[in-house]
């Protein structure tokens, strides 16, 4: 199992998964993790949709990018990945809200790319 890396519309490596389950910030904080082709907080909220390579938001607007990703807006020049931190234990997954009928995919960026989008 690889590392997928998160890299916001500015080329910073915001998020990672080592087990293509669970989603951590690099402060070592529990953020999200996948359902299928979706992404949820914790706290049960759709987050939003995973394909491609893609985080898109619930609008299909690109939030993150990762090394494979294909299609979408232009991806910046990836910045220097910082040092992970200890990882935090993962709260208990809340039940999880009905996911949202599946938007179109956009070419555009998403104003949330930032880690403000796990919140």
């Amino acid at each position: 199992m690889s590392e997928i890396v998160f890299y916001n519309r500015n080329g910073a490596a915001t998020a990672y998964s080592e087990d293509s389950e669970h989603i951590y910030l690099f402060n070592g904080k529990p953020v999200a993790y996948f359902y299928d082709d979706s992404v949820y907080g914790y706290n049960g909220k759709h987050l939003g949709y995973f394909t491609d390579g893609w985080l898109r938001d619930n609008r299909g607007n690109c939030v993150f990018f990762t090394e494979e990703a294909i299609g979408g807006p232009v991806k910046p020049i990836k910045q220097i990945k910082p040092i992970k931190n200890v990882k935090n234990i993962k709260p208990i997954k809340s039940v999880r809200q009905i996911k949202p009928i599946k938007p179109i995919s956009s070419l555009s960026w998403s104003s949330r790319s930032s880690v403000n989008f796990f919140s």
